[in-house]
């Protein structure tokens, strides 16, 4: 089993690291950290283009947060998924008998989320699996 965690350096993604850490400290799991890369479209060079900076960015997001999970001592793997977020954390749950899936939140409306289609929203629909949603300090919400 691991603790899931969605991570792309929002401000409910940086308290979602934390109480992931935790979580995974508790049960003496590893961490698995994913990043969904998938652009928009799906053939030609302006999607592998697209893809390649959004597996870059993924990945210098990424070192942070696996620097922090190092430093409280808990095990970490990461995934970078040719995926929409929701999708990347549903496969990579599966993929490793998620104990829990962990993401973050940073205001947006419930109603809004539900017609964007907000990761969160989709995970707590979608997931087999329990799913925390961790809000972000209420200093880092936007109004929306």
């Amino acid at each position: 089993m691991a603790v899931v965690l969605g991570y792309d350096e929002s401000p409910g993604a940086a308290r979602a690291l934390e109480a992931a850490i935790e979580v995974a400290a508790a049960f003496g799991e590893p961490l698995v950290i994913v990043h969904g890369v998938g652009a928009p479209g799906g053939l030609g060079e302006e999607y592998r283009s697209h893809r390649a900076a959004l597996e870059a960015a993924g990945r210098t997001a990424l070192a942070a947060a696996v620097e922090a999970a190092d430093e409280a001592g808990v095990p970490t793997s990461v995934e970078l998924v040719d995926a929409k977020p929701a999708d990347a954390l549903l496969r990579v749950a599966d993929a490793y008998d998620a104990r829990v899936v962990v993401v973050g939140s940073w205001g947006e409306s419930p109603l809004k989320g539900a017609v964007l289609g907000s990761t969160p929203h989709k995970l707590l629909h979608l997931s087999s699996r329990p799913v925390l949603c961790v809000p972000a300090r209420p200093d880092q919400t936007s109004q929306g």
